[in-house]
C-alpha cells in the first residue's frame, strides 16, 4: 500500500485503472466551465484480454492478481480509513514534510504551474498550492487521475479556494496518458505518496524516462518515496490492529466478481503482509486457509490451492536516497535538492530536466 495506492489518489499504470475504466467506452473530450477544463481519456479494454491477464497471473509463479482490483467503491473507502490509522505513518509523514519544504521547492523551481500525477483528493497538493500563492506564482494546476469524479470535484473546490486559478484536469492512467498533459509555463510535476514503490523494478526506469520525455526543458520534478526503515514499523503499517488492511486485501475478491464471477470465497483466505529483505519491499498476499479447488469458468480454469499457498496482490518498494538519485539520473534528470523528515521515513527528491 502507498499513500495513493493506485487509487483516486493515484494513482500508476495498468495498475491505476479501476473496473469502471476497464469497461468504459473510449472517450476523449473536454468538459469546460469558466476556468475549469477536464480532458477525459479512458481506454476501453477488451474484456477477454482482461480475463486472460487475470488467468495468466493466477497461473504464474508466484500466483498474482492485478493490483488495480483493489479499488472498487468499498476498496477506496477502506484505503481512506487505512491512511488515518495509527500504524499507517506514510501519508501524514509526507504531509508534514511537504509543509516544511514547500516554500523552498517553489523558490528553487520558479514554477507557476503544478502538474500532479495521481492527484486524488489533493489534500497534500494544497500545501504546495499555498506556497505558490504566497510566492505570487500560482496560475495553473493540472491534476491527472483515473477517477473523473474526483478530478471534477477537486477542480471545483480549488478554483473556489484559490482566486484566479485555472485547472485543466486529465482523467486517465498516468502510465498511459502523460502525453495528454497540456503544454504550459514553468512546470513543477509532482508524483507523491511513494506510489512509485508499487511498480515492479523493470517498470520504474521506463516510467521515469517517460515523465522526463514529456517534460519541457527547465521543468522540475518532485518525487515522493518511502524510505527503508525499521522492519517492524513497516510491517505494522500493512497489518493495522483494526484489520483495515486485511479487509482491503480481501475486498479485491469481491471487486473481481464482475470480471470472473463469485469463484473466490474471501473468508477462505488470510491477509499476509511481510517485508522482503532481498527486494527491500513489502509484499501483500492472500493466503489460502485450506486446500481448495476453485472452478472459474469465466477463465476456463480450475485453480487448485494448497493450504498456506499464497497469491501476491501488491508490492511496495522502499528506497534509499542513493537509489532514488541513481534512478532519476539514469532517466536524464539533474538533482536539485533532497528532503526527508527527522526520522528518515519519507523522502522527497527534487530534480530538473536540464536546459541544455
Amino acid at each position: 500500500m502507498e499513500a495513493t495506492r493506485y487509487s483516486a489518489g493515484s494513482t500508476i499504470p495498468l495498475l491505476s485503472t479501476t473496473l469502471s475504466v476497464i469497461f468504459s467506452s473510449r472517450c476523449a473530450f473536454m468538459l469546460k466551465q469558466s476556468n475549469i477544463s477536464i480532458d477525459v481519456h479512458l481506454d476501453n479494454r477488451d474484456p477477454d484480454a482482461v480475463r486472460e491477464e487475470i488467468r495468466a497471473g493466477l497461473l504464474s509463479t508466484p500466483r498474482t492478481l492485478p493490483t488495480r482490483y483493489f479499488y472498487d467503491e468499498r476498496g477506496s473507502e477502506l484505503f481512506e480509513q487505512i491512511c488515518e490509522s495509527p500504524e499507517y505513518y506514510q501519508t501524514r509523514t509526507e504531509h508534514e514534510l511537504l509543509k516544511t519544504v514547500a516554500d523552498d521547492v517553489v523558490a528553487r523551481t520558479g514554477a507557476d504551474e503544478l502538474v500532479e500525477l495521481g492527484s486524488g483528493a489533493a489534500t497534500k497538493t494544497r500545501v504546495v498550492l499555498d506556497a505558490m500563492a504566497r510566492a505570487q506564482r500560482l496560475r495553473f494546476y493540472v491534476p491527472l487521475d483515473v477517477s473523473e469524479g474526483i478530478v471534477r470535484r477537486v477542480a471545483q473546490e480549488l478554483v473556489e479556494e484559490y482566486e484566479g486559478l485555472q485547472v485543466h484536469g486529465v482523467v486517465g492512467d498516468f502510465l498511459a496518458h502523460l502525453g495528454h498533459i497540456p503544454q504550459g509555463g514553468r512546470r513543477l510535476v509532482m508524483f507523491l505518496g511513494g506510489t512509485i514503490g508499487n511498480l515492479g523494478p523493470e517498470a520504474v526506469p521506463a516510467f521515469l524516462s517517460t515523465v522526463f520525455d514529456e517534460m519541457d526543458r527547465g521543468d522540475s520534478f518532485l518525487l515522493g518515496v518511502q524510505l527503508i526503515t525499521d522492519v517492524a514499523r513497516l510491517e505494522a503499517a500493512y497489518n493495522d490492529s483494526a484489520g483495515l488492511s486485511a479487509a482491503f486485501n480481501k475486498n479485491m475478491l469481491y471487486a473481481l466478481q464482475p470480471v470472473i464471477g463469485p469463484a473466490f470465497d474471501p473468508e477462505a483466505f488470510d491477509h499476509v503482509a511481510r517485508f522482503n529483505h532481498a527486494e527491500h519491499r513489502i509484499e501483500m498476499y492472500l493466503r489460502s486457509v485450506r486446500r481448495q479447488v476453485i472452478p472459474i469458468p469465466e477463465l476456463e480454469l480450475t485453480l487448485p490451492l494448497e493450504e498456506g499457498e499464497e497469491i501476491l496482490t501488491e508490492i511496495s518498494t522502499k528506497y534509499t536516497r542513493h537509489h532514488v538519485e541513481v534512478l532519476l539520473a539514469r532517466a536524464g534528470f539533474s538533482p536539485v535538492a533532497w528532503y526527508s523528515d527527522p526520522h528518515d521515513l519519507h523522502g522527497l527528491a527534487l530534480a530538473q530536466k536540464p536546459f541544455g
